[in-house]
């Protein structure tokens, strides 16, 4: 269709990415345009809201907002993450209406979307209980029913704080605007959804008869309609957050929710969340005796139990073979050093904020270490170097602490004391190419022994700010090498700009967990700025000193977290090699225990981890006790196993298999352990 002439004319992408120049004049509206490009009287139920293209690049915009002349316009689809994230800070806001509604002296703090949802606080006199939620869920129903819309205004500062005069948080937010602190105030836990850098805007809630039911300060955009929120939405739990996330600040309430296009994608996300609450690995850490967290301890410090430490071993000597095989020395290393050498690393102050607070000893300052790099600087220093020893590869299990804060703190997934597979090559900048793609294989080789297949690879730069040190050039060198070989592997590359650690750029394996989640896993780092300040050299071969480049990589990244997430992975069904148990004999009765004794015997000469329940329990308990503590393989024998010198040979998922001989059955376990099979 084309703009008649006289006219002002709108280019509008439609959700099928098809093109139309529109006609616009005085009053016309992004939604009026996208309806005329769809042919319709009405925008498309899945447009939410349009994607503007301005000199200060793309900006989404309500639909009754008015176009201008010479825009290019795309319609939002609410299933993409924009349409998702204005559906649910939609949400939030009638979530923020109904806590007014139901409590008078309720305060607004914010209310920005998160990832699958959103959440509002509120400074209220009690904190919610679930029967509050309950009633603020129905209080948002009719809010919805009522098919408020959200208009937009924007005013000035002196009307914003009279409008608001009884939202203290909310003046604290105008007052900040455009301030040294309105930086702050834009990272504050969404707090940028309120208040931008420049215009200050109210969103109206207003009823058909054109009243205004509530009003909220808010950058926007809106869902045309509270409608559109249907009944696809639920509030999910609260919690106590400080404002704008500072302990110095007062305790608000949180009230989270969920938002989605439709019913069925509600469905579908609480449907994960009941799969992911089953594979939670705190519970099946308790429920499978592996792991647990004494409060005599304290919080994210684990211990493992005899089961947990069976799993963990298996991993360490996995990873160990392998860094030996790969050409690495193993190295160790002290858990506590002098504040000077984290001076000299750079960690400090960078990291100040994470490490356990130093202590004083003999009139100097040591620190639990964060991390063990600066070490394997002095190992390499701790002699003259040739280039013939380059690539030096130094590898160790270094144990580091991180003082995260409690909120923050998961289970094993996010922990205060960790075990890092920690290695460090240094090589010469000629060499870090081939050296990143020898560890990238490595990498991915490892993530498959674990039965992890589904991963892409994420590239984090540099940003802005005083957070990184070392030059430009330096930067930008090491970058550029590390994109060159992360492209070259063929795997799905995604930028991440601002995530590198303060020394260098990192490429980061994100890998999918069986239920589609992502984590974060095995990391490489190349790193020019370290040995800089350490003073690293080795002699080349005509006799000058060079310095050398750094390669940081952790293959586990922490056993614990990535035992956690094997954990959930698996849901504790672990494949057999990494199995606590791997075997257990069920006797249908004690006439048959010595039977099993000799069978398992021969299965522990072959390496097995095999136990026989002689206990009281009847056989029927015995298979459901071991198949609850998820036990790869049961052998279950009577009279007539052992007339036949055979067993019954019983898998995880409750399939069995009668009269396997004993060499038969013995041979197949040992297989599956060999093979890393994934049963």
């Amino acid at each position: 269709m084309s703009a008649p002439a006289g006219t002002l004319p709108v280019t509008v992408v439609s959700l099928d990415g098809t093109e139309s120049t529109q006609a616009t004049g005085e009053g016309t509206t992004y939604g009026e345009l996208v309806a005329r490009a769809a042919g319709s009287e009405h925008p498309p139920r899945e447009v939410v809201v349009v994607r503007v293209d301005t000199p200060d690049g793309p900006e989404l915009r309500d639909l009754h907002r008015e176009a201008g002349p010479g825009e290019r316009v795309e319609a939002v689809d609410v299933a993409s993450e924009d349409g998702l994230a204005v559906l649910r800070h939609s949400c939030a806001h009638v979530l923020a209406q109904a806590v007014q509604a139901t409590r008078d002296e309720a305060r607004l703090g914010i209310g920005p979307p998160v990832r699958d949802g959103f959440y509002y606080d509120f400074d209220v006199a009690e904190p919610f209980t679930p029967d509050d939620v309950k009633a603020l869920e129905k209080a948002m129903q009719r809010i919805v029913k009522e098919g408020q819309t959200f208009r937009r205004r924007v005013v000035g500062d002196d009307e914003a704080r009279a409008e608001l005069a009884d939202e203290p948080y909310k003046l604290e937010l105008i007052g900040l605007k455009g301030s040294a602190g309105a930086d702050a105030a834009e990272a504050a836990e969404g707090a940028g959804a309120e208040v931008g850098a420049g215009e200050l805007t109210i969103y109206d809630n207003v009823r058909r008869d054109g009243s205004v039911a509530w009003k909220d300060l808010c950058r926007g955009p809106h869902v045309p309609s509270t409608r559109v929120l249907g009944n696809a939405w639920k509030l999910m739990r609260t919690a106590a957050a400080y404002w704008r996330g500072s302990e110095r600040n007062p305790q608000l309430q949180r009230v989270y929710g969920t938002a989605w296009p439709t019913k069925d994608d509600l469905q579908a996300y609480l449907d994960r969340l009941a799969e992911a609450e089953r594979r939670d690995h705190r519970r099946l850490g308790t429920e499978l005796d592996l792991f647990s967290f004494p409060d005599e301890i304290g919080s994210g410090l684990p211990v493992f139990h005899p089961r947990g430490g069976v799993v963990k071993r298996e991993m360490e000597d996995y990873v160990r073979r392998r860094h030996v095989e790969e050409g690495f020395e193993y190295v160790g290393t002290p858990h506590i050093s002098k504040q000077h050498l984290f001076e000299t690393s750079g960690h400090l102050p960078y990291y100040a904020d994470t490490m356990f607070p130093p202590m004083e000893l003999e009139n100097s300052q040591y620190y639990l270490k964060a991390m063990n790099c600066p070490m394997h600087n002095l190992i390499f220093r701790s002699r003259g170097r040739s280039y013939r020893e380059l690539p030096l590869r130094l590898f160790e299990f270094g144990s580091v602490y991180r003082f995260e804060k409690s909120g923050v703190v998961h289970g094993l997934t996010r922990v205060r004391g960790l075990t890092m597979d920690d290695s460090h090559s240094y090589c010469t900048a000629e060499q870090a190419p081939q050296e990143i793609e020898k560890l990238l294989r490595f990498v991915l080789g490892l993530l498959a022994d674990f039965g992890l297949d589904d991963y892409y690879l994420e590239l984090s730069t540099r940003g802005e700010g005083d957070k990184f040190i070392g030059s430009d050039e330096a930067w930008e060198q090491a970058t550029e090498t590390l994109r060159r070989v992360a492209e070259g592997t063929g795997l799905e590359l995604v930028p991440d700009p601002g995530g590198a650690a303060f020394y260098g750029p990192k490429i980061s394996v994100q890998a999918r967990d069986a239920i589609g989640r992502t984590w974060q896993m095995s990391t490489v780092q190349l790193d020019f700025n370290q040995p800089e300040r350490f003073g690293l050299e080795y002699t080349a071969a005509d006799g000058s000193r060079q310095r050398p480049v750094m390669i940081h990589s952790a293959k586990f990244g922490s056993i614990e977290r990535f035992l956690g997430v094997l954990t959930e992975h698996y849901a504790g069904a672990f494949p057999p090699w990494l199995a606590p148990v791997q075997v257990v004999g069920i006797p249908v009765s004690d006439a048959h225990v010595d039977y099993l004794e000799d069978v398992a015997h021969r299965l522990r000469a072959e390496g097995i981890r095999v136990e026989v329940d002689a206990s009281d329990d009847r056989m029927p308990k015995k298979i459901r006790t071991h198949t609850k503590q998820k036990v790869p393989f049961l052998l279950i024998a009577g009279d007539d196993d052992r007339a036949a010198g055979s067993v019954s040979f019983r898998f995880r998922d409750g399939s069995q298999e009668n009269g396997v001989p004993v060499d038969a059955a013995v041979a197949r376990v040992v297989q599956a352990v060999r093979d890393r099979v994934q049963v």
